[in-house]
Formats: structure tokens, C-alpha cells, sequence
């Protein structure tokens, strides 16, 4: 049976200082982390009711961090910190439920607010404070992002007020001879311009960080870790044709260089060219051994009729396995599994309560390949945000155009295909696609866009052309921003750029005579339409 290791595991990097963050529920929990990584601070995001005291010792945290929560602390069962972190001697600093969190529990109070304050939000500096130094000083009236309705109503003994707000009296707190500190905002988010310095104060000015984590480091621990882990076994790594796997699969090597066997399982499901630019990178650019088994014909007959988007995702893992063990089989003596798991993906397997999360859409990751395959599972990017993969991948030496490429989702251009899928629609899609694609890129956009692709609607209208009646495909345009996914907006396109698309996709796409744009933010709808 594979066996993944426990998401607040002792990290795998001892050799750097490191923050961990106690996780209250936040949307925004991962920017903190994100933040920290960008200053060059390892740090670990931990539900707050999975902590124990001998783990945290483990960990060695240089500080711990309170994030904000959707919950009121004035409420019974609320979530609580574990209290045995305010006697450890340790920095904390808590961010908008943290800090409440904080006060409440050190004997100070927290009330509802008769005023609530959601969005920008404006604090007055009354002292100075380390937390503040080089960002703001005495007397300065600074922008913030705030999301509170209850507010800090008395402070604990030892605390002092550093900031107020409109809403929050207490917006700022510091106990300068503890070390522990708390803002009603939320440092971590863009809308507050200088939060990220606000935290990079905290780590390197008061609790001492080195800022030293960087991809260089990480890659020549992750070799040794791999290394270690692997001894003279064989490792499988399963081909997306993404970055994630990809990256996965060139550590891998440079790690155990010919113990490395990968799968490339061509579902006829990909982009146009995508197959073959896979396999050209890592026969010919890498020399890695590559098995490249071609489905298409096996995957289509599958899912000839099937146009439920579960259904479709299910049909594919399924199937997905099946061809996948086939061809382990055929390499023979391999112990090991390498997948492409990123840290959002270990952080929310595990919900901050401890319980169920609700399921949008099943998982198209290879966990669930079948217990007799009794392998052991190689994650050595279980760690790493998505642009630190990125970061990796430049590290590595990958070409930046595959780095730089959009997330592609593992079902392929099936869930962009919502209806029954055929070989003609998959053409049509492809041909669109590009041309969006193309023309993105030829305006300079393509690096500003998290993702961007185009949908074949199972709608048909009437259209003309020339003096013909026309009755063809819609197809959706989909271009979004974020930082991670798990939130995203729409790309404000001009009118001029869509109309030109508009106007190519029409006339050199057959079958399609109408396109629209989606602009629709997530949430509450998602990136991908099915």
C-alpha cells in the first residue's frame, strides 16, 4: 500500500531556520507562507489542533505564527492555540483571529465590534515598534487590508498599543520583552502594500531568520533526501507533460540518474504538439529513459457516450491506472513511485478542523493507483509552492518556455469538453486553442495570465457566412489571474484583443462560428469548467 508521510511531519530541511504557522482557517493562510518563502524563510503551515509539544521541539521553529480564521474566539468551541506555546520562549506574532486569539488567552478581551471592517482599511501608527522599523514610524496613517468583526477590547498585562484603526482600537500590539506581537490586519495579502516587510520583520529582525533558504540549497538537500530514501532502487515517475512532474522526474535523475524509468501515457488528450515536445525533452534533451505508450484510441473508445464531468474524470483515472501498471510491469524490480506533489496539495488534504472537506471534483493525481503495486512513494516537491517549482526548474537548467507554461489540469482536454467527447471536437478544440495561445503571447500577456485556454460549448447556433446559414460550435475563452489557484479573477482583456481572436478562431476554425468570454471570478466558479 502506498503511504504518504503526516502533513505536519518534522521538516526535511534542518539546516535552516524555520517559522511554523499555525493554521486558524484562513483563505489566506498559504500567502503567509508564501510571503516567508519570498524572504528566504522555510516555514511549515500546521492545523492547530494536530500540534504537539514534542513535534514543535522537533520542528525548531524560530518563531510561530497565528494565522487569522473565519470563526469568533467569543465563540464556545471556537479553535484555540495550544497553550503551552506562549511559555516556549519563542517569538509569535498573530495576524487577525491570531492576535484576538492571543489576547484572549493571555488574559485580555475581546468584544463584537460595533464597527466591522472588510477591505481597505486605514491605521493610525501611535509608537514605534521592531515590527514596524525601516516600514512604518510615529505618526504615520498606512493602508491595510482588514477582515474582522470583533475586535480587541483590552490587552493583557505586559502589552502595549503600537496602531489603531477606525474599527480596531487595538490594531497594533507588542510585548517587546516577551517577543510577541498582533495585528488586526492581514499582512499577507497584496492590499496591504508594506505587509510583507511587516513580516520579514518579524522573522529576521525579531526572531533572528538567516533568510537562507533558497533553490539552490533546497535542490542539493533534495538530491541527498532522494538519495537516502531511494538507496539503489528503481523509481517509476508518471509523465504529465506538466511542470510539476516534469521537474519531478529531472531532480529524480540528477539524483539516481539511470534508476530512473518514466511513463508518459498518451491519452490523445493533450494540446497540440504537447506529446511530442514531452517526449523530445527527455529522450533527446535529457537522455532519460522514457516509455511512451499511446492510448489515444483506448481512452476515446472509453469515453465514447460518457458526458457526465465525474463520470469523464473517474473513466480516465481508471483507465489511467490500468495502462500505467501495465507498463510498470514491463520494467520490472521497481520499488518506488515519484509523483509531482506540491505543499497546497498536502496542506489541503487536511482540513483545519480535522475534518471531512467537501469534495468540488475527485483528484486526478496517481495516488490511487492499486495496492498491488506495493510501491513506496518518492515526493521530493511535497514542500514547494507552485513558483518555487518554477524556481527549481530554472535551477535545474529546464528551458524556460516549459517552465513557463500554464497549468494544463491531469484530465486534459476532456474537462474542456463538457458534453460526450469525440475525435472531431478534440480537432476543433486544438485548433482554437492555439490561435488564443498564439495571440496571447504575440500581445505580450502570456506571463501575466496564471491560465488561459478555450472550451468547446455542446452548444450549436446559427450564424452566417457569406451567404450561407451556418450552425456550429460555441467556444468559450477562459483567461484568469491568481497567485496559486486557489483564487482567481478574469483577465481584463481589451475589446480590441478579443475581437481579433473572435474574428480568427471564426474564420480559420471550422466549425465554430460564435465566441464568447468568461468572466466569471473563482469563486464561485472555478478555473477549469468541469
Amino acid at each position: 500500500m502506498i503511504q504518504t508521510s503526516a502533513t505536519n511531519a518534522p521538516s526535511s530541511s534542518p539546516h535552516h531556520d524555520r517559522i511554523l504557522i499555525l493554521d486558524f482557517g484562513s483563505q489566506v493562510t498559504q500567502l503567509i507562507a508564501r510571503r516567508l518563502r519570498e524572504s528566504g524563510v522555510y516555514c511549515e503551515i500546521w492545523p492547530f489542533n494536530q500540534t504537539e509539544k514534542s513535534k514543535i521541539e522537533a520542528f525548531a521553529p524560530k518563531g510561530i505564527i497565528l494565522s487569522g480564521g473565519p470563526c469568533s474566539v467569543r465563540d464556545a468551541g471556537s479553535p484555540h492555540a495550544p497553550t503551552f506555546i506562549y511559555d516556549m520562549g519563542l517569538p509569535l506574532f498573530g495576524i487577525c483571529y491570531g492576535q484576538q486569539l492571543m489576547v484572549q488567552q493571555m488574559g485580555g478581551v475581546v468584544e463584537k465590534g460595533e464597527t466591522r471592517e472588510f477591505g481597505r482599511a486605514y491605521v493610525d501608527i501611535v509608537e514605534n515598534s521592531p515590527m514596524l522599523e525601516g516600514v512604518w514610524q510615529n505618526g504615520a496613517h498606512e493602508q491595510v487590508w482588514m477582515s474582522h468583526g470583533d475586535h480587541v477590547a483590552k490587552l493583557p498585562s505586559g502589552f502595549r498599543i503600537v496602531g489603531k484603526s477606525t474599527g480596531a482600537p487595538y490594531a497594533i500590539i507588542a510585548d517587546d520583552v516577551r517577543r510577541f506581537y498582533g495585528v488586526q490586519f492581514h499582512p499577507e495579502v497584496v492590499h496591504t502594500p508594506h505587509g510583507s516587510q511587516l513580516l520579514k520583520n518579524f522573522t529576521h529582525k525579531v526572531c533572528g531568520c538567516r533568510g537562507d533558504w533558497t533553490m539552490k540549497a533546497f535542490r542539493e538537500e533534495a538530491i541527498q533526501k532522494i538519495r537516502a530514501q531511494v538507496g539503489q532502487g528503481r523509481v517509476i515517475c508518471g509523465l504529465s507533460g506538466g511542470v510539476d512532474s516534469s521537474v519531478t522526474a529531472i531532480l529524480l535523475h540528477e539524483a539516481i540518474g539511470d534508476q530512473l524509468s518514466c511513463i508518459y501515457v498518451d491519452t490523445g488528450l493533450m494540446r497540440t504538439s504537447e506529446s511530442e515536445q514531452v517526449v523530445s525533452l527527455f529522450r533527446e534533451h535529457y537522455n532519460i529513459p522514457l516509455i511512451h505508450e499511446k492510448a489515444q484510441d483506448l481512452f476515446l473508445g472509453a469515453l465514447e457516450g460518457v458526458s457526465d464531468p465525474e463520470t469523464k474524470r473517474k473513466t480516465i483515472g481508471k483507465l489511467f491506472i490500468d495502462v500505467f501498471d501495465r507498463c510498470s510491469a514491463s520494467i520490472g524490480g521497481a520499488e518506488f513511485l515519484a509523483q509531482g506533489t506540491l505543499y497546497p496539495d498536502v496542506i489541503e488534504s487536511v482540513s483545519f478542523t480535522g475534518g471531512p472537506s467537501v469534495t468540488i471534483k475527485s483528484h486526478h493525481n496517481v495516488g490511487g493507483l492499486p495496492e498491488r503495486m506495493k510501491l513506496k512513494l518518492v515526493e521530493p516537491l511535497r514542500e514547494l509552492f507552485k513558483d518555487e517549482v518554477r524556481a527549481l526548474g530554472r535551477e535545474l537548467g529546464m528551458p524556460e518556455d516549459f517552465i513557463r507554461r500554464h497549468p494544463f489540469p491531469g484530465p486534459g482536454l476532456a474537462i474542456r469538453l463538457p458534453g460526450e467527447i469525440t475525435a472531431e471536437k478534440l480537432a476543433i478544440l486544438r485548433k482554437a486553442d492555439v490561435i488564443y495561445i498564439e495571440e496571447i503571447k504575440r500581445a505580450g500577456l502570456y506571463d501575466a495570465i496564471w491560465q488561459a485556454f478555450a472550451v468547446l460549448l455542446p452548444v450549436k447556433t446559427v450564424g452566417v457566412m457569406g451567404d450561407d446559414r451556418t450552425y456550429d460550435f460555441v467556444c468559450a475563452l477562459r483567461a484568469v489571474t491568481s497567485t496559486d489557484g486557489m483564487t482567481a479573477d478574469y483577465y481584463p482583456f481589451d475589446h480590441e484583443f478579443l475581437g481579433r481572436v473572435s474574428s480568427r478562431i471564426v474564420n480559420e476554425v471550422k466549425g465554430i462560428n460564435r465566441v464568447v468570454y468568461d468572466i466569471t471570478s473563482k469563486p464561485p466558479g472555478t478555473i477549469e469548467w468541469e
